[in-house]
């Protein structure tokens, strides 16, 4: 129950709500699942919000574990005390255990604990004790005097070190010690070399803890491990001796002196080095947390990204030595046709490429091009804009052209995945297909490569893996179950994100397919070997079958409200498509009460069957497409150009404005209002207006604005 209220308070949530969803999550349902079919049982709450509920619960139900485990190997140590027992209690963190557990826990061979062989413990307590009546620390420590501490400096060194663990180990003040150092400390970064680099920002670096930007953390780490850089935390050693003092320091005599120094040393020695290192964990912690987070928000903007439906595209991939690589692709995604031209060597291999890309254009009806933006793209870009002009004047049809992101291309050409799904093509001729159905189905085709290989997000190299790959594969199961997969046409990489569908099932379904023919039902999904009632119940829902006799089967109406979706349209006497206008004036509430469902189910059915096989996708801006191309030596400051978001990252956002180079809008320059992030505004994909501040052609940089020039 405790947890479940730490949930409601931190979510804003009631306690049903936490309780159906934790619940849910235990009986085995996905997400996507729960989102979607389960609203009355937690509220509509959206499938961000739900994962992250099932993340802090996992860190929650954690926290109970080790707070138990502690508390089971204190007792058994026979040390527990009601005081020790409440403390752990409140605990809120990990770090708050783990500071409570380290006096009790194994340490290795210590300082103090070789004074302790030595039996020195007991001078250490009755000096720790700094009692009024005490003898000063050399007067108790001649009692102590054996063959093993031979003089009083020895017994005094044994007791202080003794001393020194002891305060190392008070969790009240390395509680406070990390509040202060979180609060006043500094960040350094200093030259490791003299050379020039990267870093070199960061050569001459200090920012306060609290205030240090994500990515500049994240920049500093791997300057340090490149070892271009040596970083250290700051924190004033005055500030840390007080608070040292005012929990260990009871008064002014001896005793309390000796414990005095023995908190500087204890300071020093052990507890400055670990607070650093926390300190260190924590930016990068919360500087590798809004990574994530932002990678996912735009992964999640790419992936839903506009198809172009129904046309037939050319993919090029770029290339200077070995060529730029050629495919076609009809409106299905099936490959027609594949080549190798050469756009940047002799003019005669020039016009031989431009000869059969007409020739390719006249025979396949190629309707648009789509463009890698890799290396030689820009040399590319210019032929295809010249190939779209000759097409436009000889026939008078428009053709236009797309720079798509090849980034995992290559990554996916050479997997074992494309191997098997094109086992008569080259790799380069792969990553063409692959560039041509980027354009036509992002989602499809984006699915086969590894999240962390599309270049969307900043330092995801640098990133925790496992923390990586839960969000960025939460994103994709997301965004693939809101958009659903027709099960006749989807393939296996596409089908292993639907909710409860892994990848061993999505090739079973494949193969059931393929020597059976195509699915006449959501109900022959049943026939799959090992896809039990548990995974139909999941994945049912997020499956289209458009050949189906059963119209409910090409909508995300889910087999269980089937007889709700019957009764319903029975109730109103009309066809599917006029359910929305048929209930615009009715009372929602009542009639979902007669049909015996929730009104968010209702909701959800009647705008399903007025919209059979609806992809959300297609009610977004279209992508834009481009007829000419521009070069960098065209631009000037002031010129009003339209542009594509690429990536937005902490300090700004990359936007494409039909040159080789992305130009760069800085956060202070996306509105005129404050924002935090350019996340607030802005998301991949987005066509936005935007102005030339500054061209740097030898550095091959353009600074834009959002702001229009007064």
């Amino acid at each position: 129950m405790i947890i479940i209220q730490q949930l409601c308070a931190e979510f804003g949530l009631q306690v049903w709500q936490v309780e159906n969803v934790i619940a849910l999550i235990d009986e085995g349902n996905t997400i996507p699942f729960i989102a979607r079919y389960r609203k009355e049982q937690h509220g509509t709450l959206d499938d961000q919000v739900l994962r992250d509920l099932d993340e802090r619960l996992g860190y929650l139900r954690n926290l109970q574990k080790r707070r138990e485990e502690v508390l089971a190997s204190i007792e058994a140590q026979e040390k527990l005390t009601p005081e020790l027992e409440a403390a752990l209690a409140k605990a809120v963190t990990l770090a708050e255990i783990e500071d409570i557990y380290r006096p009790f826990k194994p340490k290795r061979r210590t300082r103090a604990s070789m004074a302790k062989e030595k039996g020195l413990e007991p001078l250490a307590l009755a000096i720790f004790a700094q009692e009024r009546e005490s003898a000063a620390p050399a007067v108790l420590a001649e009692a102590y005097i054996t063959e093993e501490v031979p003089t009083v400096e020895d017994a005094l060194q044994g007791a202080s070190d003794i001393i020194a663990e002891m305060i190392s180990d008070d969790a009240n003040i390395r509680r406070r010690l990390r509040n202060l150092c979180g609060s006043v400390g500094e960040l350094h970064a200093k030259a490791a070399k003299d050379e020039d680099s990267v870093y070199a920002d960061y050569y001459d670096f200090s920012e306060g803890i609290k205030k240090v930007a994500d990515h500049r953390v994240l920049a500093i780490n791997r300057g340090e491990r490149e070892e271009f850089l040596k970083v250290s935390v700051a924190l004033e050693a005055a500030k840390g001796y007080f608070v040292v003092a005012s929990e260990s320091v009871h008064g002014d005599d001896a005793c309390c002196e000796f414990v005095r120094t023995a908190g500087v040393d204890a300071y020093d020695r052990l507890i400055f080095p670990s607070i650093e290192r926390e300190m260190r964990g924590i930016l990068t912690e919360k500087a590798n947390a809004a990574a994530i987070r932002n990678f996912a928000i735009n992964l999640r903007e790419l992936l839903l990204q506009p198809p172009v439906k129904g046309k037939v595209a050319l993919g090029l991939d770029p290339g200077y030595r070995t060529g730029c690589k050629v495919a076609v692709v009809d409106a299905t995604g099936r490959v027609l046709d594949t080549n190798v031209i050469y756009v940047t060597q002799s003019q005669g291999q020039y016009q031989s490429a431009k000869t059969l890309i007409l020739g390719m254009i006249r025979k396949h009806g190629i309707e648009i091009i789509a463009i890698g933006n890799g290396t030689a793209s820009r040399e590319t870009e210019a032929f295809a804009a010249e190939i779209v002009a000759e097409i436009v004047r000889e026939v008078g049809e428009p053709l236009a052209y797309m720079i798509v992101n090849e980034a995992g291309a290559s990554v996916y050409s050479a997997s074992k995945l494309a191997a098997e799904e094109f086992p008569q093509f080259d790799v380069s001729i792969r990553s063409a297909v692959s560039i041509a159905r980027r354009l036509q189905d992002p989602l499809a085709e984006l699915v086969k490569i590894e999240p962390k290989a599309i270049g969307v997000g900043q330092y995801q190299h640098d990133m925790p893996k496992k923390e990586l790959e839960s969000a960025l594969g939460g994103v994709v199961e997301d965004c693939v179950n809101a958009v659903g997969a027709d099960v006749n046409t989807a393939s296996a990489p596409l089908l292993s994100h639907i909710a409860g569908v892994n990848a061993g099932l999505a090739k079973s379904i494949v193969s059931y397919r393929e020597e059976n023919g195509a699915f006449a039902s959501r109900a022959a999904l049943k026939k799959v070997p090992k896809l039990g009632a548990k995974a139909f119940e999941q994945c049912a829902g997020f499956l289209r079958v458009p050949e189906s006799k059963n119209a409910f089967d090409n909508t995300g109406v889910h087999p269980e409200s089937y007889a709700v979706a019957k009764t319903l349209l029975a109730e109103l006497g009309c066809k599917a498509a006029d359910v929305a206008e048929k209930t615009q004036d009715i009372d929602i509430q009542t009639l979902a009460d007669k049909l015996g469902c929730g009104v968010p189910t209702l909701q959800d059915i009647i705008k399903e069957l007025a919209k059979p096989g609806r992809d959300p996708r297609d009610e977004l801006p279209p992508p834009m497409l481009r007829t000419d191309v521009l070069k960098m030596e065209d631009l000037a400051p002031g010129m009003e150009l339209l542009g594509t978001v690429r990536n937005v990252i902490d300090f700004g956002a990359f936007i494409d404005i039909g040159v080789h180079q992305d130009g760069l809008v800085h956060v202070s320059r996306i509105t005129n209002r404050f924002i935090k992030h350019p996340s607030e505004v802005l998301k991949v994909g987005q066509v936005v207006t935007v102005w030339v501040m500054s061209i740097d052609l030898q550095k091959q940089r353009i600074a834009l604005t959002m702001r229009k020039p007064s």
